[in-house]
């Protein structure tokens, strides 16, 4: 086993998007099958009604999933997308569920995972809704309606999600940098791992401390690598 750890996050999945769907399970069984830890930082589905959901067309997906974690440790971190995915589907898919922030200690580098939208503090409309659908009040009402009606309602909740961030700039969906400081200062590290604002890159502060976003997954996948004899490295054909 090679000591590796795998980042990726916002593959989307949806069967809209036949091709990632391909594209991430050849990712599982072939390019994470060498690695010692894979972590998905959020939004590997596109939507997430909860685990009674039999999501059929992504029967494959958790079947990599459980052939990978026969020799590879999964770690699962809820994005925007996917914040009902639960206990039930990580014992059958065989990963692990993290809560947000999860600090890891690679080498010499203290580093934060989190999905990446808490830092994005300026879109304050966003940060409200956000309060509301993790409240546990909330699930709990969500996840005791049948699934047809939270059908429905996602389907709302998306279309409202679309027409609102139609009206807002790029720099309000994107991190406020007096966040990202904050970030650096409260969990006392040096390098911050996220995806959700879908722009790849490495980002350099002072004090020697760096901010790594990783990518979507359209239109081509995108991951991130550590190795000890290594560091970093952003895979992302956009950078």
């Amino acid at each position: 086993m090679d000591d590796e750890y795998l980042f990726i996050s916002d593959c989307h999945l949806d069967d809209s998007r036949p091709q990632v769907t391909r594209e991430l399970i050849n990712f599982l069984d072939v390019r994470a099958a060498t690695a010692r830890c894979l972590y998905i930082l959020g939004d590997l589905f596109e939507v997430w009604l909860g685990d009674d959901n039999p999501v059929l067309e992504f029967r494959p997906v958790v079947s990599s999933l459980q052939r990978l974690a026969r020799k590879t440790d999964i770690f699962f971190m809820a994005g925007n997308r996917d914040f009902l995915l639960g206990q039930a589907f990580a014992q059958e898919a065989g990963i692990n569920l993290l809560e947000e922030p999860h600090i890891l200690q690679l080498d010499t580098s203290r580093v934060v995972l989190i999905h990446g939208d808490t830092l994005c503090t300026d879109d304050h409309d966003y940060q409200a809704f956000r309060s509301m659908v993790r409240s546990q009040k909330w699930q709990a009402d969500f996840l005791s309606r049948p699934l047809s009606e939270r059908q429905q309602i996602a389907t709302q909740l998306r279309s409202d999600s679309a027409n609102a961030m139609s009206r807002k700039t790029l720099e309000i969906m994107d991190v406020n940098p007096r966040a990202v400081q904050d970030c650096f200062l409260q969990n006392e590290i040096d390098t911050i791992v996220h995806g959700h604002t879908h722009r790849p890159a490495i980002h350099q502060y002072e004090a020697n401390r760096r901010r790594i976003v990783l990518g979507n997954w359209t239109p081509e996948p995108s991951y991130l690598s550590w190795k000890r004899d290594q560091g970093f490295g952003l895979n992302d054909l956009r950078i």
